[in-house]
């Protein structure tokens, strides 16, 4: 059993496409990225409770919290999924005026929103404000037949949509759905300026001037500094923030998802133009920008451009605002070429860099998988002494997940080379996720080899017993000619792990013969959690005795 594709598996994150949720018509905020990522720490925890040994199971417990954590790592790299202009998918809201004329008119046309009958549902709620001019749902009215024009897609629906809004703004600017109405007129005019519309191609124009200034957009950046030498000693974590400092979201409002959703259609439209208005964003270091610079930088990771790397690492390296830092890292992930290996290369290699920041910059360097040079650099940074052993060992840990023959050598010829006894634990690890025979049997030479230390052994057997390329033949006779008690005990809880009859027949013997009283309960306490119809007829016949 791997443990880490099941942590994979429990653990899965459905990004939903932002453009086709749908709205609604009272604004909730939106919950910061962590708790998106929750659930992921849930389940984790949820893992490791679910077999507990009494003593067992802990001694592969900080094995399983480092893996959890860094899976943990990983899915918190991936930003906030909603960076575009968010829409709620709640849908319009309940009816809210049973006494008003049109209510029976309102429930039918949100009936027919919900079912996704867009046409019929634009119609609806168009006859609302034509019957009833002066009804309470007539203002709202406006929004929620554009937005079913937009979900339909036509050239012609599109410009109904865009005149529905373009009325709303005019006639009731104090509509519950205002805001939602600006981030969806910014969404139907990039559409329209994608098909050749110019009025909408203009108006995008005009849009994303009042966010950046031509000539700030123009404006030259800042010579990118010399690479610095590589440092002797290893960075200082950075001082704890002071309380409220980063108070994430608290600058944020609900015009920087018009701005985004400017910027969005400009860039789809015309990325030429777009690009220097995201780097004049970028740029901004006023406290009212982070918001936007946060989502600007995910924009910016979506254009393939010759500039792309540079501006994410210009971010990354200066922004002052630790989640755009972090996001412009992961974000050069996505990023492929030499270019983007080259700048995370200088994130790891600057000693003033944070030093999780260069985590996120480790991470995004697994996931460069075309580039030879971004695993030689890992492979270099795993080896190095002058750096924080936990980023080490995640470095060790990434290298694990990409499988290859030259990772696994590298492993075990770093492996004689460490002394760090967590950091030897990781290499195990990481070679039991690559799997194949030959790794597996050079966990059980560490697992045999009695000059090494007994909890690096445990961890070894542990990890070689839970792949199929060790005969469990082979772990069973390994039983009585164990002479160390730990390591038979480990063994126990290896048998239990496996599905094969002979490990479930071996600890039957172990329950009833073992002369080790503790070696005894052990046995028949994993016995007791097998789902055999034999392992319950045992325990059976052993009450009876």
């Amino acid at each position: 059993m791997f443990v880490l594709p099941l942590l994979l598996a429990v653990t899965t994150i459905t990004v939903q496409d932002s453009a086709t949720a749908a709205p609604r018509a009272r604004r909730a905020r939106r919950a910061p990225a962590a708790a998106a990522i929750a659930p992921l720490a849930e389940a984790t925890a949820a893992l490791a409770a679910a077999r507990v040994d009494l003593q067992m199971l802990a001694v592969q417990a900080p094995v399983l919290a480092a893996s959890a954590a860094q899976l943990q790592q990983a899915a918190i790299a991936l930003p906030a999924l909603a960076v575009l202009a968010d829409v709620d998918e709640s849908g319009p809201p309940e009816p809210w005026a049973q006494q008003d004329p049109a209510d029976s008119l309102y429930r039918a046309a949100r009936r027919a929103l919900n079912r996704n009958q867009y046409a019929r549902a634009a119609e609806l709620f168009e006859s609302i404000r034509k019957r009833y001019p002066r009804s309470t749902y007539t203002a709202d009215s406006f929004y929620w037949q554009a937005f079913a024009l937009y979900r339909t897609g036509t050239d012609e629906s599109l410009r109904a949509a865009r005149a529905a809004l373009f009325t709303q703004t005019t006639r009731f600017p104090k509509a519950s759905t205002h805001h939602d109405a600006e981030v969806l007129l910014r969404r139907v005019q990039g559409e329209l300026a994608k098909r050749g519309d110019r009025d909408a191609d203009e108006w995008l124009r005009r849009d994303a001037d009042r966010i950046a200034p031509p000539e700030a957009a123009e404006a030259p950046e800042t010579p990118e500094p010399a690479e610095p030498a590589e440092p002797a000693e290893p960075a200082e974590p950075p001082e704890p923030p002071e309380p409220g400092e980063r108070s994430r979201g608290s600058s944020c409002d609900d015009e920087d998802d018009v701005r985004i959703a400017a910027l969005q259609g400009l860039l789809n439209m015309d990325a030429e133009r777009a690009v220097p208005i995201l780097k004049a964003v970028l740029l901004r270091r006023d406290a009212g920008s982070v918001c936007l610079r946060r989502k600007a930088v995910w924009l910016v990771s979506q254009k393939r451009s010759p500039e792309t790397s540079a501006i994410l690492l210009n971010a990354a390296r200066s922004d002052p605002d630790r989640e755009v830092r972090e996001q412009a890292v992961f974000w050069l992930s996505q990023v492929p070429g030499e270019e983007a290996v080259s700048a995370l290369d200088s994130i790891l290699r600057d000693p003033k860099t944070d030093p999780e920041i260069q985590d996120k910059a480790i991470f995004a360097l697994s996931q460069q998988r075309r580039s030879t040079r971004a695993g030689a650099i890992l492979r270099a940074y795993a080896e190095r002494r002058d750096v924080p052993s936990k980023l080490r060992e995640n470095a060790i840990f990434w290298l694990g997940q990409n499988r290859s023959a030259e990772n696994a050598q590298f492993l075990k010829d770093l492996y004689n080379k460490l002394e760090n006894p967590e950091l030897k634990k990781k290499v195990i690890f990481s070679l039991s996720q690559m799997g194949g025979t030959d790794n597996y049997r050079w966990m059980m030479d560490i697992a045999l080899n009695q000059s090494e230390n007994i909890e690096i052994r445990k961890d070894a057997l542990f990890w070689a017993g839970q792949g199929k390329s060790v005969d469990v033949a082979d772990l069973v006779r390994l039983y009585d000619s164990m002479k160390d008690r730990e390591m038979r005990e480990q063994l126990i809880f290896v048998y239990s792990q496996r599905r094969e009859a002979a490990a479930l027949d071996k600890l039957f013997d172990i329950g009833k013969n073992d002369p080790d009283r503790e070696l005894r309960k052990k046995a028949i306490f994993w016995i007791g959690q097998s789902r055999s119809p034999r392992a319950a007829q045992y325990l059976q016949d052993l009450i009876n005795q």
